[in-house]
């Protein structure tokens, strides 16, 4: 299966790790998949408050 996801390593604290691995569970979501939720809900208000992000292609 393909996909056009980047991949990247990412570090996080242990507290932080368990604490959205504890998430992910509740909402039945791969650890990966709940980071990526977060991100998407991050950026989905920031650009409420400040305008679409424009990117370049």
């Amino acid at each position: 299966m393909t996909t056009n996801k980047k991949v990247f390593t990412l570090r996080l604290n242990e507290n932080n790790f368990q604490k959205i691995k504890i998430i992910a569970e509740k909402n039945k979501r791969s650890i990966a998949m709940q980071i990526e939720y977060l991100i998407e809900q991050h950026i989905d208000k920031y650009e409420k408050e400040n305008g679409t992000i424009q990117l370049n292609d």
